[in-house]
């Protein structure tokens, strides 16, 4: 039997698939999110193929959210030993988009995201290389209950009903700085802002609602806020997978909401972001 999910308001929630800080409140909604992080140096294995993401969003972190809008980059590692560094923004429940930027390692990442009404306003600066993408889209369905600033383990859906959590790459570290939010009437904050509540997100493979055919042994670890609530790092860590998993539910979309150990099956409506596996 599955445990009931956590609670919004809890300080710190175990995912199968994100890691980092996710704000929320009653009657608190936002209408923006941003930050920079520097595109992480993966440390690629041959013979394993291995994926992560960053990125910022609003919406999804409510377990009955129908919507995410989100913008970051992908950092993966192919078979041969090769790193993929990209781009992409995503409007849930349409499919993911590339973004055409070309993304290195150690390249400077401002994105923000900004909804009003109906429309989605995205936004990605690659400033080691000064070149900006941005975007103004409609989207049909919006959730803005929530911000995010995460580290992602991507899925892959085959079908509707057969769907795996991608083996998480060595990232190393990711550091989020200058994360901000603000809400619908207009208040500005750090994570760490007294207009909402906070809620610590780690990323550990296990756990009842992990569906996923290859269970991954990467972890990830956001660290305790620094510089005035805006600023934390994730930690890339290997931990001891677990077994065979039976499949519980239909998996999310590869930059979809947090699919925690303890929440039972939800989102029936999700699209899943299919991403290329080398």
């Amino acid at each position: 039997m599955l445990a009931a999910a956590p609670s919004a308001a809890a300080d710190t929630s175990p995912s199968s698939n994100w890691a980092g800080y996710a704000v929320h409140g009653t009657g608190v909604s936002f209408e923006q999110v941003s930050a920079q992080w520097r595109q992480p140096r993966a440390t690629c294995v041959p013979g394993s193929a291995t994926y992560s993401a960053a990125w910022v969003g609003l919406g999804g972190f409510d377990e009955n959210s129908m919507a995410l809008e989100q913008i970051g980059t992908e950092l993966d590692c192919s078979k041969a030993g090769r790193v993929h560094s990209s781009a992409w923004f995503e409007l849930v429940p349409d499919p993911a988009r590339m973004i055409r930027l070309s993304i290195r390692p150690g390249d400077l990442i401002a994105a923000n995201v900004t909804v009003t009404a109906d429309r989605m306003l995205v936004s990605l600066s690659d400033r080691t290389r000064h070149r900006t993408f941005t975007n103004n889209v409609y989207a049909p369905e919006v959730d803005v209950s929530s911000a995010e600033w995460i580290v992602e383990a991507p899925s892959n859906c085959v079908s509707a009903d057969s769907c795996r959590t991608l083996p998480l790459a060595d990232f190393g570290s990711t550091t989020f700085r200058h994360a901000r939010a603000v809400s619908t009437t207009g208040v500005a904050g750090p994570i760490s802002g007294p207009a909402w509540g906070r809620t610590r997100i780690l990323l550990r493979p296990g756990g009842t609602r992990l569906v996923s055919f290859e269970p991954s042994e990467g972890a990830a670890t956001p660290l305790a806020l620094a510089v005035g609530g805006s600023s934390f790092k994730v930690v890339y860590s290997q931990m001891a997978a677990p077994g065979r998993l039976r499949f519980v539910g239909r998996r999310f979309r590869s930059s979809g909401a947090p699919i925690t150990d303890t929440a039972p099956a939800a989102h029936p409506a999700l699209a899943d972001r299919r991403i290329r596996i080398s």
